[in-house]
């Protein structure tokens, strides 16, 4: 008896594709949530960590 039609489908790398379509909409959507509830915070958040790696040279 060979067990090659159990290996076939377990090395299917084909993936689940309507898996990481859900996992790619659900993350843009927190992304979306996120920067429109903290978007002023989030800027400046990065513009002071700018500024202090590049001073007065301007990045």
């Amino acid at each position: 008896m060979t067990w090659d039609w159990l290996r076939n489908k377990y090395d299917d790398e084909s993936g689940d594709v309507p898996g990481w379509v859900l996992i790619v909409l659900m993350t843009s959507a927190l992304v979306v949530a996120i920067w429109g509830v903290a978007r002023e915070r989030l800027v400046a958040i990065v513009e002071g960590a700018l500024s202090s790696v590049c001073g007065d040279l301007g990045c």
